[in-house]
């Protein structure tokens, strides 16, 4: 896998791919069209970033890159790359219970806070891209 020179695109599956973790500083692109939505994506080494409609959607310390990432109301798939472990945040359902499976390994159930954020470590290595998938509960 790779970083995402563009910042944001649209796969030939219909999923998305952004960010760019080996960028030495902040970069972004806004306006960005995706399936009657409009995404703003910012991203370098320190942080990821991705808004839909001006709302929160995803967010990693350090940045990161996300290859296929594909949201439902009941499931969110995604896989990540970047050079260091790092702390992923995710909008869902404010007070919901969700279970997480990292790289096809059941890890357990996580209930969203009361804004909805979903908090994730993630072992990241240079070479290793990460499977995550959240399902409702």
């Amino acid at each position: 896998m790779a970083v995402i020179d563009e910042l944001i695109r649209e796969e030939d599956n219909g999923a998305l791919s952004f960010g760019n973790y080996q960028l030495a500083s902040k970069t972004k692109r806004d306006g960005f069209k995706y399936n009657g939505d409009i995404y703003k994506i910012k991203t370098f080494k320190e942080i990821t970033k991705l808004e839909k409609n001006g709302m929160f959607v995803y967010e990693s310390v350090p940045g990161t890159t996300v290859h296929g990432f594909l949201a439902t109301d009941k499931e969110v798939a995604l896989t990540i790359e970047g050079t260091t472990d790092s702390q992923v945040t995710l909008e869902f359902e404010a007070e919901k219970e969700y279970k997480i499976h990292i790289d096809n390994i059941y890890v357990g159930k996580m209930k969203t806070n009361l804004g909805g954020k979903l908090n994730l470590s993630v072992e990241l290595d240079v070479d290793k891209a990460v499977e995550v998938r959240i399902e409702k509960i």
